[in-house]
């Protein structure tokens, strides 16, 4: 009894390894599959971390609109102009000349000092700046406004402390300056860069992305090869449990390579955060992976045609990167769209990612996220079975059919 169920065991893992090497010939044979699996989860993440490496928009073009010309406004373009957020490039006698060039994409931003500037400052009347941004980018608005407001707060202390007269010290005048000392130090993002804040998840996304593609695509084949069937009719694929961790072996064990490339490489080469541990990534990275790879299995039953996979996945790949939690505050997402983001492994993936590359948390911090990726791997697991399950019983009953009109 110990020889045959030993016997069995061992037939049952030499099933699963010629279902594996049989997946990984067929992927070999298909350029597609391999651009999918091989090209795009190496060159995409140094393609994103280059596009971003400039961390922060800088020097935005800005047009001015001085109406006033005094000797208080041009001190106060000269502080706007010699912050690295502004570059003053056009000086215009009106606000319409401005607009036009905003209009014309010449400039991003424009500043007009009104004509009663220097007189409401002398007067000691409160007066206005008008800042005018592009809003067609997020990034211009930022660093205009940003570079805008510590101008404005500087100047506004220097006026206080001009208006105090001789009569005070230079230690008097500092505190007035700053009443509350305060020092501004970013967390876990000290240059507040975009590609620091964007592109930790995206790498995780790439990873899932592809996997769903090159899978997709792989079912895509196989439909089109053996007449509509997820796979050929051999007799090794008779099994679901043999045939989704024989077809999970090759996924796994190359995107395990392409995972810790993207950590050990990609990160550092761009100067990312990276304050983590490779141990403790592999941790939620391999059910990261195990996840991605059985939904794959399981969304790969829609797919008919080659063709069906790049309609299926790539315009998911935004909803999956806002409803994550990342770009978009998790309490602000709508109800129904927050529980679709707890169904993929890339919700978890990425955040788990961002909490331990760039916050440095353990182990213990994230296994809330390990534990949410280990229940998804099982339910996928259990649903892609299900579903060859039937697939090769409506097979089986068909070929029955077949046999006994024939007979």
């Amino acid at each position: 009894m110990t020889v045959n169920c030993k016997t069995y065991k061992m037939k049952r893992i030499l099933r699963i390894i010629s279902i594996a090497v049989h997946e990984m010939m067929e992927c070999a044979r298909d350029q597609g599959v391999l651009i999918f699996i091989l090209l795009l989860p190496l060159v995409y993440p140094l393609l994103y971390a280059a596009i971003y490496r400039n961390e922060m928009v800088k020097e935005v073009p800005t047009a001015v609109v001085d109406e006033c010309n005094s000797l208080t406004s041009r001190e106060l373009l000269r502080r706007f102009d010699a912050t690295d957020g502004i570059n003053i490039v056009s000086r215009c006698a009106t606000m319409d000349e401005a607009q036009l060039q905003m209009r014309q994409m010449k400039v991003f931003a424009i500043l007009r000092i009104p004509k009663e500037y220097s007189a409401d400052l002398a007067q000691g009347r409160q007066t206005n700046v008008g800042v005018y941004i592009n809003m067609a980018s997020s990034l211009y608005y930022k660093s205009v406004l940003l570079a805008a407001n510590n101008v404005v707060m500087d100047t506004n202390k220097d006026i206080s402390v001009q208006r105090m007269g001789g009569t005070t010290t230079e230690r008097e005048r500092e505190v007035m300056r700053q009443p509350i000392a305060f020092e501004y130090r970013p967390l876990y993002n000290p240059q507040s860069g975009f590609a620091s804040f964007l592109i930790p998840p995206v790498l995780m996304l790439i990873l899932q992305q592809t996997l769903l593609l090159g899978i997709g695509m792989s079912m895509g084949r196989s439909r089109e090869t053996y007449r509509r069937q997820m796979h050929t009719l051999y007799a090794l694929y008779q099994r679901p449990f043999e045939i989704i961790i024989g077809k999970s072996i090759p996924y796994f064990a190359l995107y395990v390579i392409m995972a810790s490339y993207a950590y050990l490489f990609v990160g550092p080469a761009f100067g990312l955060p990276s304050v983590g541990d490779y141990w403790t990534f592999l941790t939620f990275v391999v059910p990261f992976l195990l996840a991605s790879i059985f939904m794959g299995v399981v969304l790969s039953c829609l797919v008919f045609r080659r063709e069906d996979c790049i309609l299926l996945f790539v315009t998911l790949s935004v909803p999956m990167l806002f409803i994550s939690g990342i770009v978009w505050p998790a309490d602000q997402i709508p109800v129904f769209w927050r529980y679709v983001g707890y169904a993929l492994p890339s919700t978890w993936g990425m955040n788990a990612y961002v909490k331990h590359v760039s916050m440095g948390a353990d182990y213990s911090q994230i296994q809330p996220e390990i534990r949410n990726l280990w229940i998804l791997v099982a339910a996928y697991f259990v649903t892609a079975c299900a579903l060859y399950k039937w697939r090769l019983t409506l097979v089986k009953r068909k070929l029955t059919t077949l046999f006994a009109d024939e007979s």
